[in-house]
């Protein structure tokens, strides 16, 4: 039985295909039919069509932008360092967690500057 109604829907979608092309082709012989009345009245060759065709244009569609180009960067001088991991901050960023644990413990930032 399942078989017996997809051939039944196989077929009825051959005939809705076949009848969407027939209206597009119905729709396309006005188009086609003043392309060439435009044609005759400005003296345009089917050539001249051609090569038009062939000539290629910049896309409509937007370009994607691009990224700016990426300058090189100066290293930011170190400001801060733990005296006996070594461990350094440039003073940019969140603050590194040894020196909120040295703040938490009452240790001033300044006792780290370099």
């Amino acid at each position: 039985m399942a078989t017996s109604s997809l051939k039944s829907i196989e077929t009825q979608i051959r005939k809705l295909q076949a009848r969407a092309q027939a209206l597009r082709e119905r729709d396309r012989k006005p188009v086609i039919a003043a392309i060439v009345k435009q044609m005759r009245a400005h003296d345009i060759t089917p050539a001249e069509i051609t090569e038009a065709f062939g000539k290629t244009r910049a896309p409509k569609t937007k370009a994607p932008a691009k990224a700016p180009a990426t300058r090189a960067r100066k290293a930011v001088p170190v400001k801060f360092r733990h005296p006996e991991s070594g461990n350094t901050w440039t003073g940019r960023g969140r603050t590194p967690r040894w020196i909120l644990e040295a703040e938490q413990a009452g240790t001033d930032r300044s006792s780290f500057a370099v």
